[in-house]
């Protein structure tokens, strides 16, 4: 443990055991627990306008937190009060049908709580490392990677791309006969939605009613945003501030709608408020463990929808010529973004070292452009990400291997299509936390 991530421990550590007296009232019961719980978030989301995601329970209990003015210590006192009435519930019933989900949202909402405390703690003003941010919010910490590693994987490209000059200005100029029309964008991502929802439905049970509407918005740090609204619906919004290039058509139909988070928050809702009356899922605190199980089930879940041989024959018959691009380059384009797709946790280096203070906000823009493949645009775009979100990054990335990882130990592998299905949609239905994954 090196001495800097020992200071921050112990500061996260004493500010968290400030608050061990008891609530006025104990939560005896998982109910008590799970409504006590959604009352701290909420008492949170009055801090940080980030924190709460998607909230759909009772509107009554956020005019009576947000009445109430919870102050960050208080919040802390209680959550730390509400933990110790976690462990003192009676014990789950051996045999119990039940018993596996009932002790799985029990150590959801433990860990869940875990980094309520630790979210208000950087509130406060706790600083924390990247990685230990990272521990302390979403259960799992992203693997390091050199120079020397992302290099290997540039050379190859540049191997790969034609012409001549700087690796990042080919890849841009291969990509600019990619992008999206803006007048063709939504006839492109309707029947991008189209297809996604098509496999899905052939797959998982979707409630009668279930639907989402599309906007399109400037001025966003993200690309994409499913904000659930309860009753089986969502609001996604598309952030045109950059080109959109063919590739991304089914990337966030699916990472924002069928199989992903819209369906994750429609499958809670029905699986876990509706049947069972669990709230805690009617609230969404962006800052947890669930974010890098919805992220990672998002990311994976456009190779659950889509074989890579089924995503090319689609692209090429139908998002190509409905964009307007030539379809004859289908696979030349993919080839080259599967090299791309080696880079991925080039981003989460810049974050680190950005956000631990190694390099300054010009430095991590050009090392997103220089070991990314980002255009300058898109990396001070990303910079503005970290800034909001910090480690939320590993979400993505981290987050869809793990889950890969899980759903394929589970007998869902690319040989075994329909089972990968099966496991993909118990783990969106269930309460399962990243370091369950493992």
């Amino acid at each position: 443990m090196t001495p800097t991530r020992k200071l921050a421990t112990v500061a996260v550590a004493a500010l968290m055991a400030g608050g061990c007296m008891a609530s006025i009232e104990s939560a005896r019961t998982e109910d008590e627990a799970a409504e006590a719980y959604v009352r701290l978030v909420l008492g949170v989301g009055t801090h940080d306008a980030d924190y709460v995601d998607a909230y759909y329970g009772p509107p009554e209990w956020r005019t009576e937190v947000e009445s109430a003015a919870p102050s960050l210590l208080d919040l802390n006192k209680r959550a730390a009060a509400l933990e110790v009435d976690l462990r003192r519930l009676p014990a789950i019933e051996a045999g119990a049908t039940d018993a596996e989900l009932r002790t799985l949202r029990r150590q959801y909402l433990a860990r869940q709580l875990q980094a309520l405390r630790a979210r208000v703690a950087m509130l406060r003003d706790t600083r924390l490392t990247f990685d230990q941010e990272s521990r302390e919010l979403y259960d799992a910490v992203a693997p390091r990677h050199t120079d020397d590693e992302f290099q290997g994987v540039l050379d190859t490209l540049g191997a790969r791309l034609p012409g001549e000059g700087a690796i990042n200005e080919r890849y841009a100029a291969f990509r600019q006969a990619f992008v999206i029309p803006t007048e063709r964008l939504d006839a492109v991502f309707q029947a991008a939605i189209a297809a996604c929802r098509d496999r899905t439905a052939a797959h998982v049970a979707l409630p009668e009613g279930e639907r989402f509407t599309v906007e399109y918005v400037t001025g966003k740090s993200w690309s994409g945003y499913n904000w659930y609204q309860g009753q089986f619906r969502s609001l996604i919004q598309v952030n045109t501030d950059l080109p959109i290039y063919i590739d991304r058509a089914i990337d966030l139909a699916c990472h924002e709608g069928y199989p992903g988070h819209h369906v994750y928050n429609v499958l809670l809702e029905q699986a876990l408020v509706r049947d069972r009356g669990w709230r805690e899922f009617t609230v969404y605190p962006l800052f947890s463990p669930q974010s890098l199980i919805a992220e990672g089930t998002a990311n994976f879940g456009i190779e659950v929808a889509f074989s890579r041989e089924d995503r090319l024959q689609f692209e090429r018959d139908v998002l190509f010529p409905l964009a307007g691009l030539d379809p004859a380059r289908v696979e030349e384009y993919y080839e080259v973004l599967a090299l791309t797709e080696r880079l991925s946790y080039a981003g989460n280096e810049a974050a680190r070292r950005y956000l631990d203070g190694q390099i300054d906000r010009a430095a991590a823009e050009a090392w997103l452009v220089a070991h990314a493949m980002s255009t300058p645009a898109q990396a001070a775009q990303r910079v503005r990400f970290f800034d909001q979100y910090r480690s939320y990054v590993i979400n993505y990335n981290l987050g869809k291997d793990m889950v890969r990882q899980y759903i394929e130990g589970q007998g869902g592998t690319e040989a075994d299509r329909e089972r990968r299905w099966q496991a993909f949609t118990e783990l969106l239905s269930s309460p399962r936390l990243p370091s369950g994954l493992q």
